[in-house]
């Protein structure tokens, strides 16, 4: 697994000015307020905001397992990101630790699921997406796996260098792509943190001409493309696709699940305690 990238000093915290949004139910939980949303409402939810071109541009984020972990140490970084404007529950568990409380999450919402959703929702409604993302040289191979899988579908993408960071000229150059776009969706598959700290920069700096909507999916693309396959429905249903990802990428991911896995039953421990507290 490669070691997690340092995050910056000058990551900002302030939180935009922006509309309030149509009201959902919501449950906190590791410190962060999760949507209360079966798939199929998250899904009608984030195309609605697609739709909004000349309002702020919103974050969606999806925490999985290690994604709390990693959040427990990074108090400035957290705090960034509970300001996402939707936050869906990726991994099982968390489900799983929300049924201990009075406000339990129906089911997770996942990247992945979003990615492949929404997709398919832009060729009906004729809407444009934008991948940051991919192997650096990647685009026109891409572009013909989308153009494969979601025929019809307008897409762009910026396959960026291994030495991307949110804040420097690659970024900037991302920015003024999407722009000259008009995408109506981002996905962001550059991974944890990175993709969070670009969206948050853009959310922040973007008040004309900006896309509406920003998805941090992390390998969403690479699932939607057939380039890596998704642990089958079973699996995914009882909370197990981490054991069949570990078995798919062991020397990348035998950490994330082993090592910084065994981290979160504390956390989760911690959470289940407050909940019953309260």
């Amino acid at each position: 697994m490669n070691p997690t990238p340092a995050l910056p000093p000058s990551t900002p915290t302030a939180t935009p000015m922006t509309p309030a949004l149509p009201p959902t139910l919501t449950t906190p939980l590791f410190g962060l307020t999760i949507q209360r949303q079966r798939f199929s409402e998250a899904r009608d939810s984030l195309m609605a905001v697609a739709a909004s071109r000349g309002q702020p541009s919103r974050v969606v984020v999806t925490p999985n397992v290690d994604h709390i972990v990693r959040l427990e140490s990074t108090a400035e970084f957290k705090a960034l990101y509970a300001t996402a404007d939707y936050i869906y529950a990726d991994g099982m568990p968390l489900v799983w630790v929300s049924r201990g409380g009075k406000a339990a999450l129906p089911e997770r919402v996942t990247g992945a699921d979003l990615f492949v959703a929404l997709c398919k929702d832009c060729m009906t409604e004729n809407r444009s997406i934008f991948v940051l993302g991919g192997m650096p040289g990647q685009e026109q191979a891409l572009l013909q796996g989308f153009a494969n899988s979601y025929p019809g579908l307008r897409v762009s993408i910026f396959c960026p260098s291994m030495q991307f960071t949110p804040d420097g000229a690659e970024a900037d150059l991302a920015i003024a792509k999407i722009s000259a776009s008009q995408a109506q969706i981002v996905f962001i598959c550059l991974g944890m943190p990175k993709q969070e700290q670009f969206a948050f920069r853009y959310r922040r700096e973007q008040t004309q001409n900006n896309a509406p909507l920003l998805l941090c999916v992390g390998a969403a693309m690479e699932f939607a493309l057939g380039q890596k396959r998704r642990a089958p429905l079973w699996m995914q249903g009882i909370g197990m696709e981490w054991l069949w990802r570990l078995a798919s990428e062991p020397r990348r991911l035998w950490q994330r699940y082993t090592v910084q896995g065994m981290k979160f039953f504390p956390i989760a421990l911690r959470q289940w305690r407050a909940q019953k507290n309260n």
